[in-house]
């Protein structure tokens, strides 16, 4: 008869720390509460995306590399040599110093005080006069690609400038009119238009996309962790109705932070943005939910708290790299090509990209759309299975 009432009364405890029937408002807004009570859980959720928002992109605010540190080695000293000199130094992507020799520029490339330097050989000045093929050589640090293109680019605007004016020189020689031989110079005028990112800016272009990376990141190891908690306070168990509340809870409040980036992060920093706002808040609908499901998976497989942000927290950095953003899809090896479409961010980051930068239609990015729910139905079904291995658990114990 004791025995009784004690598995009455153990099964009455238990039915206090996680209510099975508990419906789809209780369980919203017992997760609400659960958040703001949770310092950790509400600093991850909520605090850490809008602290990212304000500081992440403060390092990019120059926007564009000048004044990258080069070198000069003028081994010709003549009349067109110093010229080309002069237009580099007057060019804002570089900052340059003379060097006597190319072992000195190499020692200071090596100490990174320059990121390159430029050789004019002897006898250029003569060369060109003479109608003789001449060039001049750059020599960058290819191991910092960024630096190494403004350096490239910096010379090669100094040097095709001065190159332009010999041209135009020798056809008024000849006896053509200067506006003529300027005109001449090129034939055809390159005309380039950036597009999306009107002053190519680093920060324009890496920011909106790392957004959705910390928007996903915060969303799914502050989900895991108040699964674990919940795991380990043995309230993790409740109907389904209960874990879409859950779900919604938690996607709502990141939805916000959504809203702070799409709204007013990026405006505050001047990046490209509400080329098409209503097809990002749909995005963020959809988004939102579908990662916070994954977090409550990965919160009932790991089943502690502290474990989630273990494993979460080294997983940002090749999440990003398997994205096609910041390298193309189709050059990663085959079988990251596969399993990259396991990840939200994978087409998250990219859709939303082409909706709030490029002003693409809902239509036009549908697939994303339809990958980000065909995701959410995974996610789901596996947190389903895993609610149902929980339960039959509790029935053997």
């Amino acid at each position: 008869m004791s025995s009784s009432k004690d598995k009455l009364s153990t099964t009455t405890s238990d039915s206090k720390k996680a209510p099975s029937t508990q419906g789809f408002l209780g369980s919203f807004f017992q997760t609400i509460k659960d958040i703001f009570s949770d310092k950790g859980v509400l600093l991850l959720l909520m605090i850490a995306p809008i602290i990212y928002g304000f500081f992440y992109p403060w390092p990019y605010s120059t926007e564009v590399v000048n004044h990258v540190p080069v070198g000069i080695i003028d081994k010709d000293n003549s009349n067109l040599s110093q010229t080309i000199v002069r237009y580099a130094n007057a060019s804002p992507q570089l900052d340059t110093q003379r060097f006597l020799n190319e072992q000195e520029a190499k020692e200071a490339m090596w100490a990174d005080e320059i990121a390159g330097y430029m050789i004019v050989p002897s006898g250029l000045e003569q060369q060109v006069q003479s109608g003789k093929a001449a060039s001049v050589s750059v020599l960058g640090n290819g191991g910092y690609f960024l630096l190494n293109k403004n350096v490239q680019l910096g010379f090669l605007q100094a040097v095709s400038t001065v190159s332009a004016g010999i041209e135009v020189k020798k056809s008024v020689a000849q006896g053509a009119y200067s506006a003529t031989a300027a005109a001449n110079t090129q034939a055809v005028p390159l005309k380039i238009v950036p597009l999306y990112n009107q002053t190519e800016g680093y920060g324009a272009y890496v920011v909106p996309a790392v957004s959705i990376l910390i928007l996903q990141q915060t969303l799914l190891m502050s989900t895991a962790m108040l699964v674990g908690t919940w795991y380990e306070q043995r309230r993790h168990r409740t109907s389904i109705r209960g874990w879409l509340g859950r779900i919604a809870a938690l996607s709502m409040l990141s939805f916000v932070v959504g809203c702070f980036y799409y709204g007013w992060a990026f405006e505050l920093h001047h990046y490209p943005r509400g080329q098409n706002m209503l097809g990002s808040l749909l995005f963020l609908l959809l988004f939102c939910p579908t990662v916070a499901t994954l977090g409550c998976v990965l919160g009932l497989w790991f089943r502690q708290r502290e474990r989630s942000m273990q494993i979460l927290i080294f997983s940002s950095l090749p999440m990003f790299f398997v994205s096609g953003y910041p390298w193309p899809a189709n050059q990663l090896p085959e079988f990251l090509q596969v399993i990259r479409w396991l990840i939200p961010t994978t087409p998250g980051i990219n859709t939303s990209v082409q909706l709030n930068q490029m002003g693409a239609s809902v239509t036009q990015v549908a697939t994303g759309f339809y990958a980000l729910a065909a995701l959410w139905l995974l996610y789901f079904i596996l947190l389903l299975l895993f609610r149902r291995l929980a339960s039959h658990k509790k029935t053997a114990y």
